[in-house]
């Protein structure tokens, strides 16, 4: 059985699609709401993976979120001292970015809605995303994003979009940061809608009335990103 370690920052965003997967196989998973003041286990090694997904806040709000200090922590020790398997979907991809030696600033244009990831040449050879198509739509909803990791050697690009380099980046051959959402299901859409944040980000970018389209755009590709979701999930096990 696989111990699989899931870090969430608000209990709507987990790891959705890929989560039910991971139940029907039968996983040990341990999900800390690090919102709710949920502490990480001290002992990372006997983790087999991590999931570090989305949320409201961003990685530079230490002050309002004590606890990011303590996650930024266990993240680099998970993937730079144990060298352990790790995804990161929006929020977790910007806190591996920082992890390695990057910087997460505020984009030129804030990426919200259904639109193209456009993957890399180094796509070809990459163990999670080989058999991937070279152009696929996700979920986009942030308004930040990672830069600046040009001068690691050990980070690969392996998709970028119209207005965000990183969309895809692997440090090494085990830790992955993705800035979008494949992981997501039907009702997904609509319950993050009632957050907050995502809201105003959301009417500000698309409109008051944006939400029913947005859905109903999601619900179209749905198929697509399950598909997507089940080849990272079958590739994920293999280095588990």
């Amino acid at each position: 059985m696989k111990n699989i370690l899931i870090l969430q920052h608000i209990k709507i965003e987990d790891p959705g699609y890929i989560k039910d997967l991971m139940i029907e196989d039968k996983f040990d998973l341990t999900t800390i709401e690090l919102d709710e003041g949920e502490k990480i286990p001290k002992d990372l090694s006997k983790f087999d993976g991590m999931f570090c997904m989305g949320g409201p806040m961003d990685t530079w709000m230490e002050k309002q979120y004590p606890w990011l200090i303590e996650e930024k922590k266990k993240i680099k020790e998970f993937v730079i001292d144990l060298k352990k398997p790790y995804l990161g979907f929006c929020l977790g991809c910007q806190l591996l970015g920082e992890v390695i030696g990057g910087k997460v600033v505020k984009s030129n244009k804030p990426e919200i809605g259904i639109l193209d990831i456009n993957f890399l040449e180094n796509k070809k050879n990459d163990k999670f995303f080989s058999k991937f198509p070279n152009t696929i739509k996700s979920l986009q909803w942030h308004s930040y994003e990672v830069q600046n990791l040009e001068n690691n050697n050990s980070v690969t690009l392996l998709a970028s979009s119209n207005e965000t380099k990183y969309q895809i980046f692997k440090y090494q051959e085990h830790a992955y940061g993705i800035q979008f959402h494949i992981e997501i299901k039907d009702t997904t859409v609509n319950e993050w809608g009632c957050v907050p944040e995502y809201k105003s980000a959301l009417e500000e970018q698309l409109g008051k009335d944006a939400l029913e389209k947005f859905d109903n755009d999601a619900k179209v590709e749905m198929a697509s990103m399950n598909q997507y979701s089940s080849i990272l999930y079958e590739n994920f096990k293999k280095i588990i």
